[in-house]
């Protein structure tokens, strides 16, 4: 089978790089073995939420301080004006497949995490609840957490209590209580089935809509603003919108522990787009090995096409780092095991990590060598046909620097570019 280009990976990047290619008319495929960190995500989006263990507020000169102390960090690569640009190709993108983000394209804002802290974003769905950076307080007198009674992914009580410390809502009366909600039930006798994605699924299915509107407003009472778990709605947010509107109450919705009904919303949409756009989605698939003709890739095989080589123009890895086995520890070395590129790693095992746990570890900056065109290089040559985008790219921590989502945009959208324009830039 031939493509224009085979992506090897269907995350965030992996799928904003195809939609962006089959847009122009490329014909692409995605290989991907499922979920991708995006299902796990808070659904809010960061570009640069810390600098030098700051938080970042003024987007353009975080990237600008960005690029004097870290020249491998991929925003270095492709330079702070085609960062800003690429951001803004995908709010335009996040407009128009209805994504309903919101945030300022120069500047962060504080989400409420479901820890009750605050935390510099980019971007973040319109019904999560933001902050300015500028010290604000929160817009509500009172506020009303409501968990679900037997679901321990969402904590009301450890939110309510952090939330108070906070000066944003030093002047908020904040309560908390359960929700029963009867459909539940039969899910309450297994534990590891009583998951956000198990509740979404029960609701949109056996719920008695009136009596669940009729319960969270005896349980608001007087409160002017509710948190509730991001528990309704799988695909979208319609039923959440439905919700807010027939209890006339100013409902916000916060992510749970993973996997995130925010996280798996944007993943449909951007699935959906490009197969609508006529990509080919291979998944439940994963790459086998590769081979090269010369200094390119000439051809790749699957699981579930180990017979039958998937050949292209341009290969493009999104496979993830480590979570998603883009990148692998072996007792002596780090690899990439698709391609066996070259990496941003140290060779000596004992300084992958650090001793205190909560440290920047240095294996989180590790990854693949790309330069400016994201292309990878592989015994010491670039391979001109062969790019790497996303986490499995080296250089940066997505974790303590809060850049794993723009990376991810940044490079997808770099890619493209530079195929579109059939290599010369």
């Amino acid at each position: 089978m031939n493509f224009d280009t085979v992506i090897i990976g269907g995350g965030l990047a992996g799928l904003l790089c195809g939609i962006r290619l089959q847009q122009q008319g490329q014909h692409c495929a995605i290989i991907t073995a499922g979920q991708s960190a995006i299902d796990f995500s808070s659904g809010s989006l960061d570009l640069l939420s810390f600098h030098a263990e700051q938080p970042v507020e003024k987007l353009a000169t975080g990237l600008d301080q960005l690029a004097i102390t870290s020249p491998q960090h991929p925003y270095s690569l492709i330079g702070t004006g085609s960062v800003l640009r690429y951001a803004q190709q995908f709010q335009q993108l996040a407009q128009q497949l209805q994504l309903n983000l919101v945030g300022e394209e120069e500047q962060n804002h504080y989400r409420v995490t479901p820890l009750g802290s605050l935390q510099p974003a980019w971007l973040s769905p319109q019904q999560v609840p933001t902050l300015p950076m500028t010290g604000e307080k929160f817009p509500y007198h009172s506020l009303m957490i409501l968990g679900i009674e037997g679901f321990h992914d969402f904590q009301p009580h450890l939110l309510a209590a952090n939330l108070q410390q906070l000066a944003q809502f030093s002047e908020c009366e904040i309560h908390h209580t359960l929700l029963h909600i009867p459909e539940l039930d039969h899910l309450r006798t297994n534990a590891r089935e009583f998951r956000s994605v198990n509740i979404s699924q029960a609701l949109e299915h056996k719920l008695n809509f009136h009596e669940l509107v009729a319960e969270i407003k005896q349980a608001v009472g007087q409160a002017e603003a509710v948190f509730l778990p991001a528990c309704f709605g799988l695909d979208d947010e319609s039923f959440f919108e439905q919700l807010k509107q027939a209890t006339g109450l100013a409902l916000f919705e916060l992510p749970t522990l993973p996997p995130s009904l925010l996280g798996l919303r944007q993943h449909y949409k951007l699935r959906r787009e490009f197969q609508r756009l006529g990509g080919v989605l291979m998944n439940g698939d994963t790459v086998l090995r590769s081979e090269f003709a010369g200094d390119k890739v000439s051809e790749i095989y699957t699981v579930q096409h180990e017979e039958m080589p998937l050949t292209a123009n341009n290969y493009i890895l999104a496979t993830g780092s480590f979570f998603s086995n883009g990148l692998v520890a072996r007792f002596e070395k780090i690899i990439e095991p698709i391609f066996d590129v070259e990496l941003l790693a140290d060779s000596d095992r004992l300084q992958w990590t650090t001793h205190r746990f909560a440290d920047a570890q240095p294996y989180q900056y590790y990854g693949v060598k790309i330069n400016a065109h994201c292309q990878v290089m592989k015994a010491g040559k670039i391979v001109p046909n062969l790019f790497a985008v996303g986490a499995v790219v080296g250089g940066f921590n997505g974790l303590h620097q809060g850049c794993g989502s723009g990376v991810s945009i940044a490079t997808a959208y770099n890619v493209a570019e530079y195929i579109l324009a059939g290599g010369q830039q």
